[in-house]
């Protein structure tokens, strides 16, 4: 891709990515905790579809909604006091659709250890108008050989994305067929 790339069907611009990339930080406090005293998991999803929503409106130049979540995954606890930092990038663009990929790291607020990643996400988002229709986003303009890695990466999710999602409607298509209610 170059600088200059351009969605094929809306002579949109492109973006670099770099032009939304952001990070989320917040401490971790009790009110955060689940039952087992560390952060609880819901808390740091939704702290990953706040970065990723932030992403996706930037990119986008506009609302963006969150159409799913894959692969999140909680690779060490976080704890009360912890300074939790959300860092999220546009990976991929379709025509009205965008993944977006979320790194979640951890600190104490008070050390100055490096932090530690705790977890990782990739979430799809829908650029929708005022009446929540789809519509265009400026395709992403990969920068560095990083940027392009996760862009082939994002690619090879989409693709497994879509095929489950057809074997599974024509599965249920198959049963209801052979007069199975769900």
């Amino acid at each position: 891709m170059t600088d200059q790339a351009q969605s094929p069907e809306s002579d949109i611009p492109g973006k670099p990515t770099s032009a939304s990339r952001t990070t989320l930080s917040h401490i971790m406090t009790h009110s955060d905790t689940n039952l087992l005293g560390t952060v609880h998991g819901g808390v740091i999803m939704k702290l990953v579809d706040d970065a990723a929503g932030a992403v996706a409106g930037r990119h986008s130049g506009g609302p963006a909604v969150t159409a799913s979540m894959d692969e999140m995954v909680f690779l060490e606890p976080v704890r009360v006091g912890d300074l939790v930092h959300v860092k999220a990038q546009v990976n991929w663009t379709g025509r009205s659709s965008m993944e977006v990929g979320v790194r979640v790291l951890a600190e104490r607020w008070n050390e100055s250890t490096p932090a530690t990643q705790v977890g990782s996400a990739y979430l799809v988002f829908a650029a929708v108008d005022a009446d929540g229709k789809p519509r265009p986003v400026p395709p992403v303009v990969p920068e560095t050989e990083r940027d392009k890695r996760r862009y082939q990466e994002a690619q090879i999710r989409r693709t497994h994305r879509l095929a489950r999602r057809r074997a599974i409607k024509e599965l249920r298509e198959r049963r209801a067929a052979e007069g199975y209610e769900d």
